[in-house]
């Protein structure tokens, strides 16, 4: 698992027939510090994450496991809100 910040919404009119009614999020990864980590991505978002939540993420064939229908087309899947985080160094 990876985490990330919400930082906006994707709004897309046409999309796969598995993605209808799926929220979709853009949100930058952080590193282990809590600093921006590469570029934003586009996740799907079934916990009704809202922008600034951080959140935490799978990628790659687990991103299709946060949603009901495992077979969708899907790079990156929220799969928690982040509550809390305490790190020390």
């Amino acid at each position: 698992m990876h985490l990330a910040k919400v930082i906006g919404r994707v709004v897309a009119t046409r999309k796969h027939e598995a993605l209808e009614g799926v929220k979709l999020l853009l949100a930058q990864p952080l590193d282990h510090a809590g600093k921006p980590k590469g570029e934003p991505l586009v996740m799907v978002d079934p916990l009704q994450a809202g922008e600034g939540d951080v959140v935490t993420f799978v990628m790659g064939r687990e991103g299709a496991l946060a949603l009901e229908e495992s077979f969708t087309p899907v790079d990156a899947g929220i799969v928690s809100i982040v509550d809390s985080i305490n790190h020390e160094e």
